[in-house]
């Protein structure tokens, strides 16, 4: 990592809890944005070429923490035109250090930019309102805003699971801006199904997810609050708590750090003071279902558009909404991948795999 292109951008002015009502929280919860920002930063060291990292101001004050990456050792002709810079968006509870396995190799014909979506990582943690399309509409906002300040005319657009979701609509609302949209395991596109109909479908139903009768009973609890609450209640336990529920984070970077590096990480992404999170809780039903499924939004996709989607072959995330996607959008170009031996996180999972697709998808661009 260039130490001279990251040292200066990366401000320790908010680095404080952003909300006083939550003042006593620190000495419960073992986090700070200190602690997240040395995390991260002993994830990307790992990065080998050029990293610019910097909070990005937007017009109304918030800042988004982004990485901007070129390579180091590629040195183009000036008379090339530039290629199209490739944006990626992560999922919910992530943060920019889960693209460790492949922010160099897809930035090594192209610049890549990856952000902290509002609300969560390092990037400001705002109020969202409860309203689902208001929440959304703030994210998306904060996108279009972020691409504004950064000066980016056009970008091909990836996102994860929450991202994902945001990313398509973004792309509805600003379909000029985006050269290919590519949709990774997505979050919110089904409908939930109804009852009633799961009942009437006899042998040929479709098979959907239908949780035991306790995890119904606990979900209906949860909603009552924030989906991270139960990180930040544990306190002092709460990293403990990370390591005991996921540790697939250890096992996917494994190679790259043989401590919790990972697992820490994720903990002070998510035990800070909610923000992302509310507006997710407002844009979603009980179990994860969208308020608003975007199946019922393609449509709204330029024809011209092209669209990739991604997923993993042993995911929890159906990849049907994907074929039905593509049905939806008739002769437009939509493309439906699965990745072999990968689940929710593909890019983790697979990382060799899945930045040659990606930089396949790209490479068809410019």
């Amino acid at each position: 990592m260039d130490s001279s292109t990251t040292a200066a951008p990366m401000t320790s002015d908010c680095e404080t809890e952003s909300s006083s009502d939550f003042s006593w929280w620190p000495s419960w919860r073992p986090t700070s944005m200190s602690l997240l920002k040395a995390a991260e930063s002993k994830i990307l060291a790992r990065i080998q070429n050029n990293l610019w990292a910097r909070f990005v101001k937007l017009p109304n004050q918030d800042r988004i923490w982004t990485l901007t990456l070129t390579n180091k050792t590629v040195h183009k002709p000036a008379e090339e035109p530039p290629k199209t810079p490739l944006v990626m968006v992560h999922g919910f509870g992530g943060g920019v250090g889960l693209w460790v396995r492949n922010l160099d190799g897809l930035s090594r014909s192209r610049p890549v930019h990856a952000f902290d979506l509002l609300g969560f990582g390092r990037s400001s943690r705002p109020h969202f309102p409860s309203d689902a399309a208001k929440a959304e509409e703030q994210f998306v906002d904060s996108i279009e805003r972020w691409r504004q300040s950064v000066g980016l005319e056009s970008m091909i657009l990836l996102g994860h699971s929450l991202g994902g979701y945001l990313a398509t609509s973004y792309a509805i609302q600003y379909p000029s801006r985006v050269s290919h949209l590519i949709l990774v395991d997505p979050w919110g596109f089904p409908e939930r199904p109804k009852a009633e109909n799961q009942e009437s479908q006899g042998t040929e139903a479709v098979k959907t997810f239908r949780p035991p009768r306790w995890v119904k009973v606990i979900a209906g609890i949860v909603s009552f609050f924030n989906p991270l609450a139960v990180i930040r209640a544990a306190g002092p336990w709460g990293p403990g708590l990370v390591n005991r529920f996921r540790p697939d984070f250890r096992r996917k970077f494994e190679d790259l750090f043989d401590d919790d590096t990972m697992t820490q990480y994720i903990y002070h992404c998510n035990a800070q003071t909610p923000s992302g999170e509310v507006g997710f809780r407002a844009m979603s039903e009980s179990l994860g279902w969208a308020k608003r499924p975007m199946l019922q939004r393609v449509h709204l996709l330029p024809p011209s558009m092209p669209v990739t989607m991604l997923y993993g072959a042993v995911s929890w995330v159906d990849s049907s909404s994907g074929d039905k996607a593509a049905e939806i959008r008739g002769k437009a170009h939509t493309r439906v991948m699965l990745i072999d031996d990968a689940s929710h996180h593909v890019y983790a999972d697979q990382p060799e795999t899945f930045n040659k697709v990606v930089e396949n998808i790209c490479n068809s661009v410019d």
